[in-house]
């Protein structure tokens, strides 16, 4: 008689992302969301549990010109839309058994709800890492922890958010 497999080592199972499911979250936020753009927002790599990615530093970004700092909206902007990656990833986990195109049309519904950043650091650098987690994803809503850190892996910032998912 085969042995039982319990529910938590089920859930344990690491899910793998189709490349097509993958290259389409990064277009939306990549290419179709345009203040991305302008940010040079670009996605290093999407997991379930994980989304990974860098802002590098260019002259429209700086917040103030004595110091070369980034500018408080562009940590703040990177993060929101960091969250807001990590759920989709984070749904598109969940929604494994629907087509990878089924699964991004959910992008459609996403929305922030409430947004917390803490700025621990000045933003000075050339490069700029940002991660961001899921915490919870329940039907509605999603909660979200982020990082923006420095080149050398200094915690620059932290954010968490809510996110609206149906």
């Amino acid at each position: 008689m085969p042995k039982k497999q319990s529910a938590h080592a089920a859930e344990a199972a690491p899910i793998e992302f189709e490349p097509e499911f993958v290259q389409g979250l990064k277009h939306i936020f990549e290419d179709l969301i345009t203040f991305n753009q302008v940010l040079g927002l670009k996605i290093s790599s999407i997991t379930p549990g994980k989304v990974v990615a860098h802002i590098d530093m260019k002259p429209e970004l700086v917040g103030h010109f004595s110091f070369n700092r980034l500018h408080g909206g562009v940590i703040s902007a990177g993060l929101d839309a960091m969250g807001g990656v990590a759920v989709m990833a984070a749904i598109g986990a969940r929604h494994m058994d629907e087509p990878p195109l089924q699964r991004l049309h959910r992008f459609s519904k996403l929305g922030t709800i409430d947004l917390r950043v803490d700025y621990l650091r000045p933003g000075i650098g050339e490069r700029f890492e940002l991660r961001a987690e899921v915490m919870r994803l329940g039907s509605r809503v999603g909660s979200t922890r982020m990082e923006f850190l420095g080149a050398d892996g200094k915690l620059l910032s932290t954010g968490a958010g809510a996110y609206i998912i149906s």
